[in-house]
């Protein structure tokens, strides 16, 4: 029996086709525009078929099985501008555009929740409905990842496309409607040292498409630390698991929170060792911006608190990737392929749907 056939759009740092190999799928063809983020595609899944090009510009495309993708999601994001003009927004036509040369039995789209309710998204119903997709029945739904074994809390909107059957979407496998409990923190990140041994990462670079890319990073390469000043080091040591900014006392908080007495409670904010993480970001290493601090806290000893960010490793094994998974560029590309890819445990639940409407 063949293997189908896969080709993964705006790819990244290979999340979707992570999931999509684990349940045998064969990737032809692999497009991303961002050479380091392609260079960690093509470290893990083979440079053969990896396509460091803007996808408008993509016009030898394979026939294919399946196409996945994530377009930008940028202009969607209630964390961008949110203009409905943003280039970003009409990247999906091109994903259509493969879709119409592909001739895929069923097609995946990945987005942030938001995308559901876009003007975008009104058009890509029409599209099914009377134009150029008019043979596909779609479904759609805003998925959590700590639904389907993902230790993150982290809504997307999924659509699936189907040729020729009724798409449905996979059923959750953790959580409130599933018979299994969200996989916590603890479980993830136990056997993950709680002290980091550099700030930087190793000295190393590999050729990728003719130019030297930095990496191939794994492991413990990416537990990498930071170098806070003693003021931040102070705020750290305030915040217990679950809490955030609203934990500091007045001395140690800038006047921009003083004068925000509510909301962006997720700033300087600790993770919990028995809950899932929230939605991993692309600056998780910035407590400042968001609910990243290491969830290691003891109320009643100092020296046994863990005042640190979590590391790259760490964001990546809470995203699912294999702690021997591939990684090249800086500690900021990295982190930004990282928080950007589809979990590769979500990826696979979506796989094992898609297999059986083939």
């Amino acid at each position: 029996m063949t293997c189908p056939t896969l080709i993964d759009l705006f790819a990244g740092c290979g999340g979707l086709t992570s999931g999509f190999v684990s349940e045998g799928f064969s990737p032809v063809a692999a497009v991303e525009f961002d050479r380091n983020a392609a260079a960690t595609y093509a470290a893990n899944f083979g440079q053969d078929h990896t396509q460091l090009v803007d996808i408008s510009d993509w016009h030898d495309i394979p026939s294919a099985d399946v196409v996945v993708g994530g377009p930008p999601c940028q202009g969607f994001s209630s964390l961008g501008t949110q203009q409905p003009d943003d280039p970003r927004n009409t990247l999906w036509r091109e994903y259509v555009r493969v879709l119409i040369a592909a001739k895929p039995k069923v097609f995946v789209i990945e987005n942030v929740d938001r995308f559901l309710k876009s003007y975008e998204y009104k058009l890509l119903e029409g599209e099914v409905r009377d134009g150029q997709l008019r043979d596909y029945q779609i479904v759609s739904a805003v998925l959590n990842a700590a639904d389907y074994g993902v230790p993150q809390r982290r809504k997307r909107t999924i659509i699936v496309g189907s040729l020729n059957q009724t798409p449905h979407l996979p059923e959750p496998t953790h959580g409130s409607a599933a018979s299994s409990e969200w996989t916590t923190l603890r479980s993830i990140l136990k056997d993950v040292p709680w002290e980091t041994e550099t700030t930087s990462l190793p000295v190393s670079s590999t050729p990728f498409l003719g130019s030297e890319v930095p990496g191939t990073f794994k492991g413990m390469d990416i537990h990498v630390g930071r170098n806070p000043t003693q003021l931040s080091l102070q705020r750290y040591d305030h915040v217990p698991p679950g809490g955030g900014r609203f934990d500091l006392p007045q001395e140690l908080l800038p006047d921009c929170w003083k004068n925000k007495p509510t909301g962006t409670t997720d700033v300087m904010g600790r993770l919990e060792w028995d809950k899932p993480s929230v939605t991993i970001r692309t600056e998780f290493f910035k407590p400042e911006k968001g609910k990243c601090l290491h969830p290691q806290w003891d109320p009643e000893n100092p020296a046994n608190r863990v005042n640190r960010p979590i590391t790259h490793l760490e964001a990546a094994l809470i995203q699912t990737f294999p702690k021997d998974y591939l990684w090249c560029g800086s500690k900021v590309s990295i982190a930004k392929q990282i928080g950007n890819a589809v979990p590769p445990l979500l990826a696979r639940q979506i796989a094992k749907t898609v297999a059986s409407l083939l």
